[in-house]
Formats: structure tokens, sequence, C-alpha cells
């Protein structure tokens, strides 16, 4: 397969060519959220003008292109990560996965331990605490080591016959710390538990392979990974996805309905009830199919070397303190001593570049590092190095600013 020139990939995004305050827009924000290429553009615009109707209920011709597409969403998804597609649900997006899976789980698993993280996103927190709080489970966390790192110095004490689930961020979103979720799995696993990785940080840029990390289930969006919004994906092994109750309940999730009783459809139908998000879900394929055309060894190279370029620039810098292992994924977190990360992000707009600026849905892992939060630049195929110079310039001028 030929690969494309970074020319080439950056044409296929349109929103590159805008200004921002008459400047080159410089979009250094894709852990939050990734622009489109023009094929996702194109093929949410084609759904809307050329077959929209609703999935799996109809037999008239527009209803069985949108069901055909919708399905085949799945299959390019599933593919990406090694998956059978039948072991993929679509969902809104991480945060609506791994409470699916709190949820669903929750009326089997009682009195044990769970063990997560002090680096985890809020969405991979907050259910867990609340299972706990239902349920009598103990949380308990991995500490980090000075780097960013996961202290796996006790992990034997930490992941024994009492744990029942161990849930990570496979990337972190704030240390870009890339964890060893295959090894820590298989230590789950030996001792009965079940493995949940969180990879909205994983999937758009480096191999996930469900099959070879072994996880019992991993979480990842859309609108991370090039696709649209409001789209994301659970992998979950099947034999543990037929035992599990569903999330929600209604249309299409069911196979036969009584007036006392209901049985439920096959999977991943089983776990998607209502109208899905049909044009989400398309777009989410051709999403992934846009990756896998890419190759994703590719876009895991070109990020390591963007990232190392960036990294190496930021630490010349005087009264700067970047947060993290230097072995990271594509991100840099980092403080201008003595200015708040909002005031940088907010200057540097000026320059029409943007960054994000807070504690990236992470307090807990901010008050770990003793900050109330930092600056963000995250990095995807369509950055260059030109884009990293035009950091480093508008940095240098916030340092101007605030002398």
């Amino acid at each position: 397969m030929k690969l494309l020139s970074m020319n080439e990939i950056r044409e296929d995004f349109p929103i590159l060519n805008r200004k921002i305050n008459g400047k080159r827009m410089v979009y250094l924000d894709s852990a939050a959220t990734s622009q489109k290429p023009v094929q996702v553009i194109k093929a949410i615009e084609d759904y809307y003008r050329n077959y929209n109707a609703n999935v799996h209920r109809g037999i008239y011709q527009l209803s069985v292109e949108a069901t055909e597409a919708y399905e085949s969403a799945h299959d390019e998804v599933a593919s990406l990560i090694n998956a059978n597609p039948e072991e993929i649900i679509f969902t809104k997006g991480t945060t609506e996965s791994l409470n699916l899976v709190a949820y669903s789980l929750g009326n089997r698993i009682r009195d044990g331990e769970i063990l997560l993280s002090k680096m985890e996103h809020h969405s991979n927190l907050v259910p867990w605490q609340q299972l706990a709080k239902r349920n009598n489970l103990k949380l308990k966390f991995f500490d980090l080591t000075d780097d960013g790192e996961l202290d796996l110095s006790n992990i034997d004490e930490l992941i024994n016959k009492n744990t029942k689930i161990v849930s990570l961020t496979h990337v972190s979103n704030v240390l870009g710390t890339i964890n060893p979720v295959k090894e820590i799995a298989k230590i789950a696993h030996e001792n009965n538990a079940l493995f949940i990785a969180d990879s909205a940080q994983g999937v758009p840029h480096i191999e996930v392979n469900v099959k070879n990390l072994d996880v019992d289930f991993l979480a990842f969006s859309g609108h991370k990974m090039l696709g649209p919004t409001g789209i994301g994906a659970l992998y979950g092994k099947k034999e543990i996805l037929e035992e599990m109750d569903p999330f929600m309940f209604g249309g299409d999730m069911i196979r036969e309905v009584k007036l006392n009783e209901s049985t439920w459809n096959t999977l991943p139908w089983k776990f998607e009830a209502g109208t899905p998000n049909i044009s989400g879900g398309i777009g989410f394929g051709v999403a992934a199919k846009y990756i896998k055309r890419i190759g994703i060894d590719n876009i895991e190279n070109h990020e390591k070397n963007i990232v190392k370029y960036a990294y190496d620039k930021l630490n010349e810098m005087d009264n700067v303190e970047i947060y993290g292992p230097e072995k990271r994924s594509g991100l840099i977190s980092f403080n201008l001593k003595g200015i708040h990360a909002h005031d940088v992000s907010s200057i540097l707009d000026e320059s029409g570049i943007a960054i994000r600026g807070g504690h990236h849905c992470c307090m807990p892992l901010m008050e770990h590092l003793g900050i109330a939060g930092n600056a963000r630049a995250s990095f995807y195929i369509y950055n260059n190095e030109e884009d990293v110079d035009t950091l480093v310039k508008g940095l240098e001028e916030v340092k101007r600013i605030f002398k």
C-alpha cells in the first residue's frame, strides 16, 4: 500500500485551511477531539442525502441500504482492533461504554475489590466509585512513579483473590503514558478478575489487538479517531456479553416481547436499544477504514517523531515543566512556571494555536501532581514540525507578555 505524504493527508482535512485571528490555524487538541477527513464528512452527508432511513426495521430499499451501511461499520471497527463484529457494541462514546460495563456487571459483582489507578479519566473512575458504593466493593489504586508511570512494585498485593475488576487507562490523556495492559490483564485473569481498558487515547494512536491483549472489555470513542462525535464502541468478549444483562431496554434490543416477559436480541444488538446514531455509526466505520488505509503503524511512527521533536523543543525552553515519561504517546502536558494554563491557552489562541488548558477530567491526578491543571498539546496524523515550531514561538510570546 502506498504511504501517503504529509501534504496528501493534510489535504483530506478541510478545516486545516481555516485562519484564526488572521493566522494559520494550528490544531493541537486532538486528545479532546480529532479533526475529520473529508471522506468521513462526505459519508455522513451521503447517508442523509441518499438513503436516510431507520435500520433493522424496514424491508424497503432505503432501510436495507442504511442497515447494510450501519452493520458494515461494525465490521470496519471490529477489524481495526481484531475483534469479531458481534463483540462490538456502538455507544455514544468511551464514557457510555464504561458506564455500560459498570452497570451491567453491577448485578453480578459484590463484596470484593476494584483496582484502578491515580491517572484515570473521570469516566473510568466515577462509574466504579458508584458501583463500589452500591455493592460493598473496596476501591484500590495503583500509585505512580516520579516520571508518571504505573508503580508496579506492589502489584501482587494490589491484585489478589479479592480483586473482582481491574480497570485502567490504556494511554493517559494527561501524561501520555502507555500502560502495560497485556501484562496486567494476565495477572488479573490469574486471580479470576475481569480486566477493562479505557482505550480512548489508545485505539486512535497505537496498534490495538484485543485478542493479543486478552482484555475482557475495551472502550473507545469515534470522535478521537477521525470520526463523528456521539459515537463510540465497547468491545467485550462474547461469552461475557452473552451473560450480561442489557444496559437499556426498548426497541431493537429484543427478540420477543409479551405483556409480562421479554427475551433479548443477539449480539451486539442486545445492547443497542432504540434508534441508533446511524449517521455517526457510518462515519465511525469510514474513520476506521481511513486509519487502516494510512496504517496504524505509520500513525504511531509519525506521532513518535512529532512528540519527540516537541519534547526536545519544550525541554530546551526555560521555566517549562513537562509531566509524564519521555517515552509517551502523541501528547505533551506542561506548565510555564508562574503562568496559569488557561492564560497560556488564551494567549496562544490569539495566534491561531489551539491547545487545552485545565485538569483534563483528571482531578485526582492533578492533586497527585500538586497542580491545579496544566496545558496540553496533543498531536495526530495531520500535525507536522511546523506546528510545533509555531507552538514554541507562541509560548515564547506568552513568556514575554508575563515577563
